[in-house]
């Protein structure tokens, strides 16, 4: 008395094992859903017994089975894929529970659908991953909810299983919701339909992009993680290799600062900033560890990317702080790949002798300085406001017209006023922390997302570490 639970794959010949092919060939009797019989029904006896039965039919194949099998038969029963994943085998060894039956029962692992599929796309499962189907039928929708949020903020690779039918035409696109709730849009999305049979088809997209209007219950989908990428057209999950190899202090930096910016960007309230603000909210945050940079970080319309554009053309050569710390957070590999100065005239003999002179501050000295010099450079303040307002009268005076201005003093006397004060200067493109939050730190960051705006659509931080 034997029932041997066997998954023959997701639907091709080579996809069968050979312990499979030999368990059926000397089964009495194979019990499945009538579609799957086509694929075992070269390696079957010419005695064979085949009971089919329909969709939705698992507990009556289930219990022709033990009553065959009670009879003294070997029998069989097929599933799709690997039996044990969303097959018979779970059902079969309730059943010799419930029924407190002597049949010996044996279980052979198939291929499972989320195999083929991840073989068809490339190599998507290669860290952490987990299953999950969207089947209500035996599972409330509000459970299943639970772990697609679970398995989206875990950063699982996630394989979706039974992902639409005619009446489930709404839950998947509530979980591609959810997934970009925590996810990035660029998140490689890979589907396979009817994997390993004539009618397959592949398709590599984005978590953005994706389209469940292109689903069927035939289609097996896979969500990549945050490390994951698409290449050559394939889905790609490394595991970690070269990471691991790379044992360059600069190549672990620019790494640890790549995982960190997924993380934040994961973590952000919302995943639809426009790229060059968000590459400036992830400077700001990274530096700080403050999600509130969320609320208070200002930028004008496409300003990182405009002022990034005048570095590029060579018209900006120069960046003004208002203070040394300024100076010396700015990156000085990039500095030197693109033939930019970064200067504070506070040291300037000069500043002391004006600022005594004329009664004013030794950073607004600075700045007087800086634009009789400098008219067309970047302006960066992190910590004297009162710099900041000089700038401000200088070019309502027209003396200067800034390539752009990054606005982020702190402290609690005039710090709000200096940055009001900015704003109305419509045609300087402007990156401004509001409030009295800022800081030299926060005014260098922000210099380093302009001078490396270019590897911001792939958020690839981290150059001339």
């Amino acid at each position: 008395m034997k029932i041997i639970v066997a998954g023959i794959g997701p639907g091709c010949p080579e996809d069968i094992t050979q312990a499979v092919r030999d368990a059926v060939g000397v089964a009495d009797v194979v019990v499945g859903y009538k579609y799957y019989f086509q694929f075992v029904e070269p390696y079957l006896r010419t005695d064979c017994q085949c009971i089919d039965t329909g969709m939705k039919k698992e507990r009556e194949r289930a219990e022709q089975a033990f009553l065959l099998a009670e009879q003294g038969k070997t029998v069989v029963v097929i599933s799709s894929g690997d039996a044990g994943i969303y097959g018979m085998a779970p059902l079969i060894y309730e059943m010799k529970q419930a029924r407190h039956s002597d049949v010996e029962i044996a279980v052979l692992p198939g291929i499972s659908a989320f195999q083929k599929a991840a073989s068809l796309l490339g190599a998507p499962i290669g860290h952490d991953l987990c299953t999950i189907s969207l089947s209500d039928l035996m599972t409330p929708w509000e459970l299943i909810e639970r772990r697609i949020q679970a398995a989206a903020m875990g950063d699982f690779v996630t394989a979706v299983y039974n992902p639409k039918s005619h009446e489930r035409y709404w839950q998947l696109y509530r979980l591609q919701e959810i997934f970009l709730s925590q996810r990035s849009p660029d998140t490689p999305v890979g589907y396979v339909r009817q994997a390993g049979r004539e009618e397959q088809t592949v398709k590599v997209t984005t978590l953005q992009a994706f389209n469940p209007e292109e689903i069927d219950m035939f289609t097996v989908i896979l969500i990549g993680n945050s490390q994951s990428y698409i290449a050559d057209g394939k889905m790609i999950t490394p595991r970690g290799y070269y990471r691991e190899e790379d044992t360059n202090p600069e190549g672990l930096g620019k790494r640890i600062m790549t995982e960190s910016f997924h993380t934040i960007k994961r973590e952000l309230s919302r995943q639809d900033y426009p790229t060059d603000h968000l590459w400036a909210l992830l400077h700001a945050i990274h530096t700080t560890a403050d999600f509130e940079m969320e609320k208070i970080l200002y930028t004008d319309e496409h300003a990182v990317e405009n002022i990034y554009n005048k570095v590029k053309d060579g018209t900006l050569k120069t960046i003004v702080t208002d203070v040394t710390m300024v100076t010396s957070g700015i990156r000085k590999g990039a500095l030197q790949r693109l033939g930019i100065e970064a200067k504070c005239y506070l040291s300037d003999p000069r500043v002391a002798e004006m600022a005594v002179s004329e009664g004013i501050t030794r950073t607004q000295a600075g700045i007087r300085l800086a634009v009789q010099e400098h008219p067309d450079a970047l302006f960066a303040f992190g910590n004297a406001p009162t710099a900041l307002m000089e700038l401000c009268e200088l070019i309502r005076k027209g003396k200067t017209q800034p390539a752009g201005i990054i606005a982020a003093p702190v402290g609690f006397v005039h710090v709000r006023e200096s940055k009001h004060m900015v704003k109305p200067f419509h045609d300087i493109p402007k990156i401004i922390v509001e409030g009295r939050k800022g800081g030299s730190n926060l005014a260098a960051t922000l210099c380093n997302a302009i001078l490396t705006f270019d590897d911001a659509e792939q958020l690839n931080p981290g150059r001339d570490l």
